[in-house]
């Protein structure tokens, strides 16, 4: 029974929410132009589903590529830091302070330079690769001393250490810092596809928002906001899921049996 209802309940706490929002909404008579109701945001998106659909593929690609090169990047630079406690001590300093730049006064420099489309990458990836590259150099410091002394004492080589004994221990926190990193290749892709809408260029769901403001069409600003929780959440769900399926006995309890 509990297995039944856990899942139920975010989605019966939805359709309340969006019941009691559309039953406010009609009985004070609130306008569109100020708050729309969840039919017409509905209607909205059914009426205007392929260009939606087609910004939301835009933004989605946008961040999915992000944080797959965050990913390759976060995880290298990693382990060439278990490498080199010089190059750490060298580099570590410029990313933190690249992750800690306001990223919407980093959008519009990159948009001089560079086409939209790899502005928003930039941008990305630029919010994502921090929280991979710090989460997987912590999980390959926190390998276990003993396992280390073992793998010496049967003459394996620092090389074959770092792969074949601290990457693999490490795996919880790289796939930590990617579920943080999915989440923020996002948010980088949404300001920066802010900063072009502002410029008149861009194509995402971030754009389209801009676009819909300037017009005053709030009902499909509404709806592109809808569809960026929906990608927020499905990348969230993937990301967990990947989690889930590969490192399942590192998750699970010593006595857990399922």
């Amino acid at each position: 029974m509990n297995g039944f209802f856990v899942p139920l309940a975010p989605a019966l706490a939805l359709a309340g929410l969006l019941a009691l929002w559309e039953a406010l909404v009609r009985i004070f008579g609130v306008p569109p132009a100020q708050l729309p109701a969840p039919s017409l945001i509905a209607a909205t998106l059914w009426d205007n589903g392929p260009p939606l659909l087609a910004a939301t593929a835009t933004t989605m690609v946008e961040a999915l590529q992000a944080l797959g090169l965050a990913a390759i990047g976060g995880v290298a630079l990693a382990l060439l830091f278990a490498c080199s406690p010089w190059l750490e001590e060298t580099f570590l300093p410029l990313a933190v302070a690249l992750q800690v730049t306001p990223l919407i006064a980093i959008a519009p420099l990159l948009l001089i330079y560079l086409e939209p489309p790899a502005a928003v990458l930039v941008c990305a990836f630029l919010v994502a690769f921090f929280p991979i590259l710090s989460n997987a150099s912590a999980g390959l410091k926190a390998t276990d001393r003993g396992l280390i002394e073992l793998f010496q004492l049967k003459g394996a080589s620092r090389g074959k250490i770092l792969l074949w004994l601290k990457l693999p221990a490490a795996l919880p926190q790289i796939f930590t810092g990617l579920r943080i990193g999915g989440g923020l290749s996002l948010i980088g892709a949404v300001a920066a596809e802010l900063a072009a809408g502002a410029a008149g260029r861009g194509e995402g769901l971030a754009f389209r928002i801009v676009e819909a403001g300037y017009r005053l069409k709030i009902p499909m600003m509404y709806a592109a906001v809808f569809l960026l929780c929906l990608c927020g959440v499905a990348l969230y769900g993937g990301l967990a899921t990947i989690d889930r399926i590969f490192l399942r006995r590192w998750r699970d309890g010593p006595g857990r049996k399922d």
